[in-house]
């Protein structure tokens, strides 16, 4: 989806590692929720308090995911999905642009 319409955007940006990772949380009519954001290249952890799917759509990134042992990498066109109640390890290599869809279970 290239675009999202009849939505509400949030102002105020989420920010995160000074400023190296921020988003904006864009709220739907059905009260589902997105973020749509920017990472630096850098490493970073997150915790997840919701199932996550994180659709990386340009960039490149290698993601650490819980109870795995090895790094996947993604870059634009690909996604993947956290589990609620975790979190998960990102080393960006270069600046990558992505959309975070929470999901209620």
């Amino acid at each position: 989806m290239a675009q999202f319409d009849q939505v509400t955007v949030l102002k105020e940006a989420n920010i995160y590692f000074d400023g190296k990772v921020t988003s904006r949380t864009v709220l739907f009519p059905d009260g589902s929720k997105k973020t749509l954001g920017i990472m630096m290249p850098g490493e970073y952890e997150f915790g997840a308090s919701q199932k996550e799917i994180m659709e990386i759509t340009a960039g490149k990134l290698d993601v650490l995911l819980p109870g795995e042992s090895e790094w996947k990498s993604f870059t634009g066109g690909m996604e993947f999905i956290v589990p609620a109640g975790t979190s998960f390890k990102l080393k960006v290599s270069e600046i990558t642009d992505y959309c975070c869809s929470y999901i209620e279970e």
